[in-house]
């Protein structure tokens, strides 16, 4: 089933009027369908651009290692089972005597729904230097663990774990496990310097081996897989939904019309689960799944084009299908490495906030200034750059007469000039 997307109009002649470039399309959107298969045994890796970029079944892996070399976030595989406590009494030196009575007492700790640095063996960081399964060595810049854990495998069995410490220089960990009674030891070593290409790294305890799950971090948007989230009351419950790339960014309406397209509305979210699960609800009379019906998403890709997105149907575990429809809905795309600077801003005119987005080649901060037409400059601030990347930053504009504004933006030898209009 395809549906039209309805560009507003007021909005259509206000960017004509403030003079802004961007490229937003009126165009029918695509439907398509993702399947996690029967029982939700795959998860799947997709791009609004191109489609499906990877399956990958779900039950291969226990924890993942993040790649970044100034990372310390492990994840568990807690979609597939995968339950992490940390061992209460005692710190590494009691390793030979774990006692795990009262293990079910004990709160279990998930990766974080909102944040892909925070895995669940970092769930009880005090900050820095204290990452939660390790504390930073500010002489060799090592993470070295001071605690014990205990992890039931996706196979149910439970092990005694812990990490002996990361060696951030050459970005490796150095790990160890055994069974509960101390039995079957194993202490291995992950170099990740040639997976940095992924964002996590997965690693099977019963094979002793790295399982590359993911594809390349800059070949996908979302992914659509079964990971552990909180429910209003507070409880841990594992959940079939949507995550975000660390890269992607996601605005999420609720109680719209389906043809809503105002995407400039509002900030951007960019933890790990924006979009998430609740774009459905169990049906207790057809025991079937319902479609929110009123719940629109607009996802900032990768290449810097925002796609709208509507979930239309849900099969559950009995196929694992996902429905949606998508489409691109406006082009901010940045270009060659030889395009100047890009600036567009919305919303345009504005009465209290304006969302300022640009692109340039150099990294560093970006200054930027808004002057009335006498060149007086009524606000400044900085933003971070990366060359190459879409950056945003917001502009308070209440308490400014109405009128016409320039923002001038200076980023390294680059520098652009956008005209803002302030309406009350």
């Amino acid at each position: 089933m395809k549906k039209i997307v309805l560009v507003s109009a007021v909005a259509v002649l206000a960017m004509a009027f403030a003079g802004i470039s961007v490229r937003t399309m009126a165009q029918t959107l695509t439907a398509d369908t993702v399947s996690m298969s029967a029982g939700y045994v795959d998860e799947v890796y997709y791009a609004m651009p191109d489609g499906i970029a990877k399956i990958s079944p779900r039950n291969d892996w226990d924890i993942a290692f993040r790649t970044q070399q100034m990372s310390s976030s492990i994840l568990t595989n807690d979609g597939a089972g995968v339950t992490l406590w940390s061992y209460p009494n005692a710190d590494t030196t009691g390793w030979e005597t774990v006692d795990t009575a009262g293990l079910y007492t004990w709160t279990p700790m998930y990766n974080d729904p909102a944040d892909w640095e925070n895995g669940a063996f970092s769930r009880h960081a005090l900050g820095h230097p204290d990452y939660g399964w390790g504390v930073y060595n500010a002489v060799t810049h090592d993470v070295v663990g001071d605690s014990i854990f205990i992890i039931q495998l996706r196979d149910g069995s439970f092990k005694k774990f812990r990490i002996i410490k990361k060696n951030s220089v050459a970005n490796m960990y150095e790990f160890k496990w055994a069974d509960l009674d101390g039995g079957n030891p194993v202490t291995t070593g992950l170099s990740l310097t040639l997976f940095t290409d992924v964002d996590f790294m997965g690693f099977s305890l019963p094979s002793a081996s790295i399982v590359e799950y993911q594809p390349p971090v800059a070949d996908w948007d979302i992914l659509f897989t079964k990971y552990m989230s909180v429910q209003p009351d507070g409880t841990p419950y594992p959940v079939t939904g949507v995550l975000s790339n660390p890269n992607v960014k996601v605005k999420r309406f609720a109680g719209v019309p389906l043809t809503y397209n105002d995407w400039w509305v509002g900030d951007w979210d960019s933890t790990r689960s924006p979009i998430g699960w609740d774009w459905k609800e169990f049906n207790m009379s057809t025991f079937t799944y319902d479609v929110v019906d009123s719940l629109v998403f607009f996802v900032l890709s990768q290449n810097s084009d925002i796609y709208k997105l509507v979930f239309t149907k849900f099969e559950g575990t009995s196929t694992g299908n996902i429905m949606f429809d998508y489409g691109k809905v406006s082009s901010l795309g940045i270009g060659g490495k030889d395009r100047q600077m890009t600036v567009t801003a919305y919303p345009n005119p504005a009465s209290d906030r304006v969302h300022v987005y640009f692109s340039g080649n150099v990294t560093g901060v970006a200054e930027i200034i808004l002057s009335d037409l006498t060149g007086k400059a009524v606000r400044s601030q900085r933003a971070e750059v990366k060359a190459g990347n879409l950056e945003e930053t917001v502009i308070d504009v209440t308490g400014l007469p109405s009128g016409i504004y320039l923002a001038v933006i200076t980023n390294g030898t680059e520098k652009a000039v956008q005209k803002i209009v302030v309406s009350r």
